[in-house]
């Protein structure tokens, strides 16, 4: 496949790159570079850029996809609602603090509750976030070292397991490009783990940064530095349960977690029935117990939705951005370029920069999942290339956009959790996904010339 509008397609999203740094937000950028990608392809031949721009979003929501999301990431704002207004995370919280005895030991504890949750990284995500504040809030420590863990741990362990909602989706597209047969995709998936390079990487670099060996620079160190006077600010600030003038015991939170965990895992992983089941829990269990009325917890559950709608709307309009550079041919234009570039001992570090560019530059990790694993699995039995290592590359990119990219669902839900700013999130931890990203690259390389 050509691509008709080549180096132009590159534009709308570096837009929004750009455009969000300077602003420090995310949404107008996002609107923009759309608009951008619509007035270029109105001046190709197509409908004018507004109509497209409608027809766009009308594609966007009516996906089912994006139905899943609105719905999965609305109701874990309805769950994480009900355990923060009973004021159970809070105890659950202070359980840990007392056996909690330093800020390294907070970090930890951050990230070994993030690699806990390994089925989904929105759960992941928004379940370690709003637990963890207030156990790193009492250590002084900054809400961006708190998102950078929490961000990093997420989707990196969810590529690295044996079952995920990441790892079921990838193997189900190697069973629809024929690399794995019907109902053994995710087995298949399992020789792909150990050479999805990023995300052991990104999880392993989490203890070092918190150890201290490699130092905290940079935005990070500003934050760092400012901690201790905005903590003060949230310390002054009256608690956050709502229900009755003492919170909930700890086992409010744990038995709901646990609920929905095993919801998610016994029905076929889908995290949408999982949260739907722990919510309704919930909601009878904290109506059985009388930790509030029928009409305090039914409007928990819909002012808990309404949290999300702003991280929601980011969402919806980075996946019109996707439209766009689908629409442009992105992806393609950037694969013409480097194929002729490749041999199939360059393939695999070749693919995970030109692939992190990107994810990072799009926040779309499993849209180009579909898109570049069918593709790049001819292409590396073409060349000689080692299949499993090419498919590791592409994999660890998407993460990579995931943890990189200023308005991709993990930044931007992190940020929800964590409340940060998704930009200055994205932008604090950058460096250090870098690394990452860096180690990555050059184990890629060094890999492609040995096996």
């Amino acid at each position: 496949m050509t691509s008709e509008y080549g180096a132009l397609s590159l534009i709308p999203p570096l837009l929004v790159i750009v455009l969000a740094i300077r602003l420090r937000t995310s949404f107008e950028p996002l609107l923009l570079g759309c608009l951008t990608g619509f007035v270029i392809i109105s001046l190709k031949g197509g409908p004018d850029f507004f109509s497209g721009f409608v027809e766009a979003l009308y594609k966007v929501m009516m996906d089912k996809e994006t139905i899943w999301v609105i719905l999965v990431c609305g109701l874990y704002g309805s769950l994480i609602g009900l355990l923060m207004g009973s004021g159970a995370a809070q105890s659950f919280a202070g359980m840990m603090l007392k056996n909690i005895p330093s800020r390294r030991t907070a970090l930890l504890s951050t990230w070994l509750l993030g690699i806990v949750l390994f089925l989904d990284d929105y759960l992941s995500a928004l379940t370690t976030g709003s637990t963890m504040k207030r156990v790193t809030d009492t250590f002084r420590i900054s809400r961006e070292l708190l998102a950078y863990i929490v961000n990093a741990t997420a989707a990196s362990v969810c590529v690295i397991v044996p079952l995920s909602t990441w790892t079921l989706f990838i193997g189900s597209i190697l069973e629809e490009c024929g690399f794995a047969a019907s109902g053994t995709g995710n087995i298949a998936y399992w020789s792909v783990i150990p050479y999805v390079l990023y995300g052991w990487i990104s999880v392993l670099l989490v203890p070092v940064v918190v150890m201290g060996w490699l130092p905290l620079f940079g935005r990070m160190r500003k934050a760092e530095l400012h901690a201790p006077q905005r903590m003060q600010a949230v310390a002054a600030s009256p608690a956050s349960h709502l229900f009755r003038a003492q919170p909930a015991a700890p086992m409010y939170f744990l038995i709901p977690l646990a609920v929905l965990l095993l919801a998610t895992f016994f029905l076929d992983f889908d995290a949408l029935k999982g949260v739907m089941i722990a919510v309704l829990f919930t909601f009878l269990f904290y109506l059985f117990r009388r930790i509030a009325s029928f009409r305090i917890l039914s409007e928990t559950v819909f002012s808990g939705f309404n949290s999300m709608v702003y991280a929601l709307a980011l969402l919806v309009m980075s996946y019109v951005l996707k439209e766009v550079g689908d629409q442009m041919g992105l992806t393609s234009y950037v694969i013409e370029k480097v194929q002729p570039l490749i041999s199939g001992q360059m393939l695999p570090a070749v693919l995970f920069l030109a692939m992190g560019m990107i994810a990072w530059a799009t926040g779309s990790s499993w849209g180009l999942y579909a898109v570049v694993i069918p593709l790049v699995i001819p292409l590396a039995q073409s060349c000689g290339a080692h299949i499993l290592l090419t498919l590791g590359a592409v994999v660890s990119a998407g993460v990579f956009g995931a943890n990189a990219c200023l308005f991709s669902d993990a930044t931007i839900l992190t940020a929800q959790a964590t409340e940060t700013n998704n930009v200055e999130h994205a932008l604090s931890q950058l460096p250090y996904t870098l690394c990452a990203f860096t180690v990555s690259l050059l184990l890629y390389l060094f890999f492609g010339f040995v096996l």
